[in-house]
């Protein structure tokens, strides 16, 4: 698959690693040697990776591309002083689903460190790629990226889910950086 990366910090840098060998990616950002709208208009599914704070910015410039492609939202609302910078009513992925009606959003990677996003692993452990939205077809897609990374994805229902999933990424940032457990870390669904 054509695979847009929109972003070139961490996380899209980590996805992209991930992905390639695999599937063709391009990387969209502030470089005008690689702008955001080529980008979107060239990939098939397109990753939204980029700071909070730049997101409207950045599904602007998408917005004419993102019509029936897949989009995968891996923010996660963090404000300026560390805090969720948005409330337990909505989501970022529903919050990016509005401004692109017609785009299928799906939640995906927000709970992994960047450093693990590019092998679905912490150590030898595969980690749970966490995945939410509303169109079914968008969603097996994006769970196939995650395998094809090395991720075991958990489809965790509608769009309306990634106010949790949002909130285990707050909870597994404050983990890594607050109470001292680093990122080297991640979730892993266990079942009996």
């Amino acid at each position: 698959m054509k695979i847009a990366i929109i972003g070139k910090g961490n996380v899209g840098t980590a996805l992209c690693n991930g992905l390639s060998g695999k599937h063709e990616t391009k990387f969209g950002h502030r470089d005008p040697a690689e702008p955001v709208a080529d980008a979107a208009k060239w990939g098939e599914v397109i990753i939204l990776a980029v700071p909070h704070n730049n997101a409207n910015e950045a599904i602007e410039e998408i917005s004419p591309y993102a019509d029936g492609k897949t989009v995968i939202d891996v923010i996660n609302a963090v404000g300026s002083n560390g805090e969720l910078e948005i409330s337990c009513t909505t989501s970022s992925a529903e919050e990016t689903q509005k401004k692109l009606p017609k785009a299928h959003v799906v939640k995906a990677f927000n709970t992994v460190f960047a450093r693990n996003q590019s092998t679905g692993k912490v150590g030898n452990e595969q980690i749970t790629a966490f995945i939410a939205g509303d169109d079914l077809k968008s969603k097996q897609i994006v769970a196939q990226l995650t395998r094809d990374i090395g991720f075991n994805p958990i489809d965790c229902g509608p769009l309306k889910a990634s106010r949790y999933l949002e909130a285990m990424g707050m909870l597994i940032i404050n983990l890594a950086y607050v109470y001292g457990a680093g990122p080297k870390i991640g979730y892993k669904l266990v079942k009996a």
